[in-house]
């Protein structure tokens, strides 16, 4: 058992490259990132996008796509005032356009704020293409093994992607393309060992195919670590940032529940702020498969291979602060 734990160790050091040598060379090379997520029915996704955003101003990320899981009208609009909001105005950004995918709005309406006073509201889902066409434009571009895709919303997009056929970007299949181009997909989805998590069982026929049938390693964030993990409080009263869609959504949204009074919970800036970074300092990776039953619960597979889940290895207090300092990044441009 021990000499199957250090190969284990072994292993996954040299997959992400942990090793001090290796570290220094990772710096050097901006992470090929696509962002999917359900931007609406939570406000943790607009943290995500602002540490996106402030990785790729510090050049660690390099950002190919946003792209939206969720289908109401706004979405798209929503996308793109964060992206010209950091400078990135022409980022592209695509909307799932098939039929019974699922439409969810925030219940605090800070999307409606945010759509009538930043530029690039005015945009509609119509005016931007496909979520799937656009992944297999943006991945048939890309070297060989290169992209990490960083879902923090519905697995949706990536199901529709897998069972996608040849067309003018790529002449194989979605499951063939992912298992050419893509590197890595770190998911904020399920609880480990054992849970029922909302993104899993929003669609869940897309996330039982999607997880079952993905070709490359994946990382799960589960929703036991984001629960953990409070931040906003210090964007909120940080006086200094005006004019901050960023800052307005923690604003409006964190006074309306009482259960957010220490903070929001950090899942999908966890999950980006991983793909990006990788596990350490903050986390372990504890190796397995994820399975979906048909009531929507997960539990893992100790003995299969391919998928692991984060597990705390610092304080999580850390990896707050470093998600708030990265929320107050104001944009280089500004």
């Amino acid at each position: 058992m021990r000499l199957q734990r250090n190969c284990c160790v072994f292993l996954l050091t040299g997959f992400f490259c942990l090793c001090a040598g290796c570290n220094q060379q990772k710096a050097s090379r901006a992470v090929p990132i696509i962002f999917d997520s359900d931007i609406g029915p939570d406000y943790d996704d607009v943290g995500a996008i602002a540490i996106l955003h402030a990785l790729a101003e510090q050049g660690k990320a390099n950002i190919l796509a946003t792209i939206a899981s969720n289908q109401y009208e706004g979405i798209a609009g929503i996308l793109k005032i964060f992206n010209t909001y950091y400078g990135a105005p022409d980022i592209p950004i695509g909307v799932p356009k098939t039929e019974g995918g699922v439409t969810l709005r925030d219940s605090q309406h800070w999307t409606d704020t945010l759509l009538a006073n930043y530029k690039g509201g005015s945009v509609k889902n119509a005016d931007v293409p496909d979520a799937v066409q656009l992944y297999r434009k943006i991945l048939a571009a890309q070297p060989d093994t290169s992209v990490t895709i960083v879902t923090v919303g519905f697995l949706t997009n990536l199901a529709d992607l897998l069972r996608s056929a040849p067309d003018q970007y790529a002449p194989v299949d979605g499951k063939t393309l992912v298992k050419q181009k893509v590197h890595l997909l770190v998911s904020m989805a399920g609880g480990f060992p054992s849970g029922k998590e909302f993104n899993i069982y929003s669609d869940l026929a897309a996330s039982k195919y999607a997880l079952s049938q993905w070709p490359t390693t994946v990382i799960f964030s589960g929703v036991e670590i984001g629960n953990k993990i409070k931040t906003g409080l210090p964007l909120i009263h940080n006086d200094a940032i005006k004019n901050s869609p960023v800052k307005d959504v923690f604003r409006i949204a964190i006074p309306q529940d009482p259960g957010d009074r220490k903070g929001r919970s950090s899942w999908d800036e966890t999950t980006v702020l991983v793909s990006i970074n990788g596990p350490e300092p903050y986390f372990t990776l504890h190796p397995g498969r994820i399975i979906i039953s048909d009531d929507g619960n997960n539990r893992w597979n100790d003995e299969a291979r391919g998928q692991y889940y984060l597990v705390p290895k610092a304080p999580l207090d850390n990896v707050a602060e470093v998600i708030n300092q990265l929320m107050m990044k104001a944009p280089m441009h500004r």
